[in-house]
Order: structure tokens, then C-alpha cells, then sequence
């Protein structure tokens, strides 16, 4: 997408929040949901929280307590992924990764248990009372929880900033798919820049 990185409806100030998906141990330490080249972004994240730390929302993944918890498929899902629940992975590895865990506060948490952040929480509620119409999102994964984000977010009306080198998967024809279709598909909606950029243009 060379000469694309731009912001094309214009700066971002205080009406901007950053939302960052996901940021967690069970992702990025030896599991069996590890995203492997998550350490290569965890830069680019840092960059953009410890720039506007006020301004950053982290969402949190939990899984089920145990093996076959959950409703419907969920259910179905956590007899496969049995090791990943929070009885077997250890409630620590759920936790943010400690570079960006330091932040909290005064940067914020929403916890979930499904891919989008906007289903059983209260994170539309946060960010209208704070007057936020725009979105910065970064974390994992592209194709996963970062789809669920940005899609719900395309829904309630915000302005979304995907931030392409702050993005990563486990698959990467999956990331380099869904890079293609944020900025292609969703362009009224979804500007895709790189953290270089969006740090020059975010007072």
C-alpha cells in the first residue's frame, strides 16, 4: 500500500483514543496461542502508549475458567483449546505483556470473552462519556479480535486509524488479507498509517 500512508481526514487531537487489542502473555509467550512475531510490533505499540498513555484503552482476551466452559460453539471451542483456559494457562499469563502493563494507570482495561470488545462491556459508555469519535487500534490479532474491534467500531459510527505496523497475526496471508480489505473495503471509515505517521499527526 506504498503512498497510502496518510491520514486523509486530517489530524488527530483529543477526541482520539487508542485502543489496543489483546496485548497479552498467553500471545506472546510459548503457548499455544502464541503470535510469533508479536515481540516485532510490541515497539510500535509502546511508541504510541507511551505517547498518549490517557488515551489508551487495552482490551484483555479472558478465556474460560476450564474445559468445555462456555455457550454454544464457545464450548465446543474450549474442549480443543482445553490448554488455554485460565485453569491450565495460569491467571498471570493473562495479563498484559509487563512493557505495556506498566502503563495501567492510567491507561485502561476492558476485559472480554468473545472477539469483540463491544459485546457484555461498557467500553461504547467509556468513550462517548470522554467524547471519543475517533479510534487508533493496534495488538491481535489482525484477522481475530482486531476484525471484531474494528468492525463494531465501524458500526457505532467511529472514526478508525489502523496502525499497519502495529498489527500482527499468527497467519500472515491472514494479516496481509485483512490489511488489504481494511483499506480497500472500509475506506470511508478505516484510514490504514504506519506509527511514524501517526505519531507526527496526533497532537
Amino acid at each position: 500500500m506504498a503512498g497510502d500512508d496518510e491520514l486523509r481526514f486530517g489530524a488527530l487531537g483529543d477526541s482520539c483514543a487508542h485502543l489496543c487489542v489483546d496485548m497479552q502473555r498467553m500471545f506472546a509467550e510459548h503457548t499455544d496461542w502464541c503470535t510469533p512475531w508479536m515481540p516485532r510490533v510490541l515497539p510500535k505499540v509502546q511508541a504510541i502508549v507511551e505517547a498518549h498513555p490517557h488515551q489508551t484503552v487495552f482490551t484483555r482476551f479472558i478465556p474460560a475458567q476450564g474445559p468445555g466452559r462456555g455457550e454454544g460453539t464457545w464450548k465446543r471451542y474450549y474442549e480443543r483449546w482445553a490448554s488455554m483456559t485460565v485453569e491450565r494457562l495460569g491467571a498471570d499469563r493473562v495479563g498484559l505483556v509487563p512493557e505495556l502493563a506498566r502503563f495501567v494507570p492510567p491507561a485502561e482495561m476492558v476485559d472480554k470473552h468473545v472477539y469483540s470488545p463491544w459485546v457484555e462491556t461498557d467500553l461504547h459508555e467509556r468513550l462517548r462519556g470522554r467524547g471519543i469519535d475517533t479510534l487508533v487500534v493496534t495488538g491481535g490479532e489482525t484477522d481475530v479480535c482486531v476484525l471484531g474491534t474494528v468492525l463494531g467500531a465501524v458500526d457505532r459510527g467511529y472514526r478508525i486509524v489502523i496502525v499497519t505496523d502495529g498489527l500482527c497475526s499468527s497467519s500472515d496471508e491472514a494479516h496481509d488479507a485483512m490489511l488489504t480489505l481494511y483499506h480497500g473495503r472500509y475506506g470511508q471509515q478505516v484510514e490504514t498509517v504506519s506509527t511514524q505517521t501517526l505519531l507526527r499527526h496526533w497532537a
